[in-house]
Parts: structure tokens; sequence; C-alpha cells
């Protein structure tokens, strides 16, 4: 999906964050090492550190929906944990 979020969407959701409506997971150590593993993995992709790390929190914490505007690259990622992730909103 080419569309970006409006910016009172996206103010809105940062102040859903900050409310506590939203549980935001940091990254550990491992997960710095897992995104190294997924980047050489899907390099002719150009998969990011920020994807590869959203990727590697969603396997640690076994979810299998992810919510993105991205589907070209996460339509692509297999997480370890499942054939596929679930991408919200779908297309």
């Amino acid at each position: 999906m080419s569309e970006r979020l409006r910016p009172e969407v996206l103010t809105e959701f940062l102040r859903n964050v900050a409310d506590g409506d939203y549980e935001v997971a940091d990254l550990l150590p491992e997960d710095y090492a897992r995104a190294a593993e997924i980047c050489e993995r899907y390099a002719d992709a150009r998969i990011g550190f920020v994807d590869a790390a959203v990727l590697s929190v969603v396997e640690r914490l076994g979810e299998r929906k992810l919510a993105t505007l991205d589907h070209r690259h996460f339509g692509l990622l297999r997480p370890r944990h499942a054939d596929a992730l679930e991408l919200v909103p779908a297309v």
C-alpha cells in the first residue's frame, strides 16, 4: 500500500501509545542479532533495520498479526514461528 498516514491519524496513534492503549516492546540484545540475520537473508529485497527489528520482536513475542502499511516488504518476510504473518489492515 503506497498511502501514508494523514498527520492527524499518526498523532492520534502516538497519543494512544502515550496513554497506554498499546504496549510498545523494546528491542533486546538478541533482537539485534536476529535483525542482522534477517537483513542478510533478505538483502536482495533491501529489507532495512527497522523492518528486520520489527520482525525479530514479532517472532520473540510469538505474534502472528502485524499492523503495517508496508505490505510489500512484510509480505516477503517469513517469520520463524509461522508460515506467514497476517498483515492488517488487509489490502
